[in-house]
């Protein structure tokens, strides 16, 4: 529905931004504005400001900018319509009626979620009933406990034909209700209509607003197909709107920046038991863009929990070809595989919370499922097989329609075919992850010296290729940096050259004039996938580099890495001021003026200045990366602390 401008006006004019915001965000004034921490990023200094005479937020470690319909769809997950019907009751403005067309369906959706919600009843009541016994039993079976079975509303429906119906019936509702709510099979030969769900444990289906609007009946006979029933589309439910379990998920997502799909409603409950309460389910469907975009409502990379069985690859592969026309900057979406053919509610029942969010902590992005999609069991023996697979990858690239993350697809992807094609050309033991260069290439190579900044240099070189569209935004500063080991420049210039120059060119027409030295570089810098004797990937690419800078096995949003990325340009331009400055000092000859003078002591204060704020956001990182690894449910050391160099 659409409101006027007049309307929201009047809300905005009724109630202050900075009062909304502050039941989420501890606002301290600044002159005209109030400031406080951000609540779409960890940070330890305010960059979230709120001005109520401009009527907006405006944050700037995200970038999100908006009034207060906007910032509660932004935490809180709203639509539109649900924020400005929230406000409005809230201030008292009354809202315009919808037509009288409009107004009859919206009753009639109402009558249809009062049918719903009497089923459920009906349903919960024949859970404790003598004829829920096999039901009841299931629930043990599966030690849903007491508490659970209250919270989601558990229930049975009974064996018989009409059970449901006679009891609705009783209750005043007419059998047509019953049909269009779903829960009546009504047969075209003009035979009476029947119960839909029949000896089957019940889970409700809830809406946004918590409203019983289907339900999703498990077979608890071997007899009775399909194992799982869910409602049919009817005016209240569309399965390719819901996200089952929503409603409870969305604070616990919003808190924690994280939020857990798996595919069925009863592995879903069984997470929440666990602990876990940002978990929802796609109740079987293949991936749509409405969920899609209300799984980005949720959190920006959601964790989709796959069994790690064909079917849950499949599954996978199916989602990820829905996702990729969406991408845009900032959002995408994390895949784990759980083993051994377990299903969330398996690998809870016999490892616990533990072992579930030590899978999630597995997680792999997006773009690496895709890679290993299209690469594995792929030959690239022959130059038209190469150029086969560039192409179905370049086809996959152009699906993305936000440039900025296409563009940094192209680059990832650029990266990895070089390393894949010269990797095939040099036989089975040569040019392989991990595989001892030649006398000659060692000889090149000199041995690389540890150290904090030295390491600090692996971990940025690291990010850019593990986040090319970083690399992009930092590569003038990048570029003019003077890097410590002269190998770390090569890397450099090559990494530079591959996403220009040769920006054009196929990926088999430039890679074999790449100097050798890079590809060892790129698994010492970033690290190259590690799989099984089958095949199976064990450790997706970026292990080296996530054993530098730990925090990255938590999935930190992508705008903190690039806080980090600067960081760590800053420190590195800071030693590059601190050799400048050794430079100077050593020049100065006995007749030195007082200028010269005045020039290295203003030079030395600068720096003075420098190193103590940037200790200063080192720490602050530090702490961020605290709750970023809080967030997922992981104790002991973290951030900048667990693997990151300091300076």
């Amino acid at each position: 529905m659409k409101y006027p401008p007049h309307l929201l006006d009047e809300i905005r004019a009724r109630l202050p931004v900075s009062e909304v915001v502050g039941r989420r965000v501890r606002l301290k004034r600044q002159g005209r504005e109030f400031a406080g921490l951000s609540p779409f990023n960890p940070e330890k200094t305010p960059s979230f400001f709120v001005n109520d005479q401009k009527g907006f937020y405006h944050c700037f470690s995200s970038g999100k900018h908006g009034d207060v319909f906007r910032f509660l769809m932004e935490t809180e997950g709203l639509s539109f319509p649900e924020a400005v019907e929230r406000l409005a009751a809230e201030t008292g403005v009354a809202l315009p009626k919808p037509d009288a067309r409009e107004e009859k369906r919206e009753r009639h959706r109402a009558s249809l979620a009062d049918v719903c919600e009497m089923a459920g009843r009906f349903f919960e009541e024949s859970l404790k009933l003598s004829g829920g016994a096999a039901a009841r039993a299931y629930v043990e079976k599966r030690r849903l406990e007491a508490r659970t079975v209250r919270e989601f509303r558990i229930g049975y429906a009974p064996a018989e034909r009409e059970a449901l119906k006679r009891h609705l019936l009783g209750k005043g509702v007419d059998e047509q209700s019953m049909v269009d709510a779903g829960l009546l099979i009504k047969p075209d030969d003009g035979r009476a209509s029947y119960d839909r769900f029949r000896n089957r444990l019940m889970i409700p289906i809830q809406d946004e607003r918590g409203r019983v609007v289907a339900f999703g009946g498990r077979a608890l006979s071997s007899e009775d197909n399909p194992k799982y029933l869910n409602s049919p589309e009817t005016e209240l439910f569309h399965k390719g709107l819901m996200l089952f379990n929503g409603h409870r998920a969305r604070a616990a997502a919003y808190d924690q920046g994280s939020v857990i799909v798996v595919e069925g409603y009863l592995d879903a409950i069984a997470v929440w038991q666990a602990g876990i309460p940002a978990v929802v389910a796609t109740l079987g469907t293949a991936f749509t863009e409405d969920q899609i975009q209300r799984m980005w409502r949720f959190a920006a990379e959601p964790l989709v929990c796959f069994d790690g069985d064909r079917a849950g690859i499949k599954a996978a592969h199916r989602a990820i070809d829905r996702i990729l026309p969406h991408l845009k900057s900032g959002f995408s979406f994390n895949f784990v595989f759980l083993p051994d053919g377990k299903d969330p509610d398996e690998l809870v029942q016999s490892g616990g919370a533990e072992a579930f969010r030590a899978e999630m902590a597995r997680a792999v992005p997006l773009a690496d499922v895709l890679w290993e999609r299209e690469t594995q069991g792929t030959p690239i023996d022959t130059p038209e097989r190469k150029a086969a697979l560039e192409k179905r990858l370049e086809d996959l690239v152009h699906e993305i329609k936000d440039a900025r993350v296409q563009r940094a697809y192209q680059l990832r992807f650029r990266l990895k075919l070089s390393n894949l094609f010269w990797t095939s050309e040099r036989g089975e033991g040569r040019g392989r992850p991990g595989a001892r260069p030649s006398a000659a290439e060692r000889q090149a190579m000199p041995p690389m010296p540890g150290g904090d900044l030295v390491g600090l240099e692996r971990v940025v070189l690291g990010l850019c290729v593990e986040f090319p569209d970083l690399f992009e935004a930092a590569a003038e500063r990048i570029l003019a940096l003077d890097f410590g080991l002269e190998p770390h420049e090569a890397f450099k210039r090559e990494l530079h050259r591959m996403a220009t120059e040769v920006a054009d060119l196929s990926v088999s027409s430039f890679y074999d004039g790449i100097d050798p030295r890079f590809f060892f570089l790129l698994e010492e810098l970033h690290g190259g996938e590690v799989t099984d004797e089958a095949g199976r990937v064990v450790e997706p690419s970026g292990r080296h580099l996530r054993a530098r800078f730990k925090v990255l096995g938590h999935h930190p949003p992508e705008t903190w890495v690039e806080q980090c990325l600067w960081h760590f340009l800053d420190r590195l331009e800071l030693r590059q001021m601190e050799r400048d400055l050794d430079r100077e000092v050593a020049t100065i000859g006995p007749d030195a003026d007082e200028t010269v003078e005045a020039r290295i002591l203003g030079f030395s204060r600068d720096i003075a200045r420098r190193k103590e704020e940037f200790a200063r956001r080192e720490q602050e990182l530090a702490e961020e990366a605290k709750e970023i690894r809080r967030a997922h449910g992981s104790g002991g050391p973290s951030g900048l602390a667990a693997g990151a160099p300091r300076g």
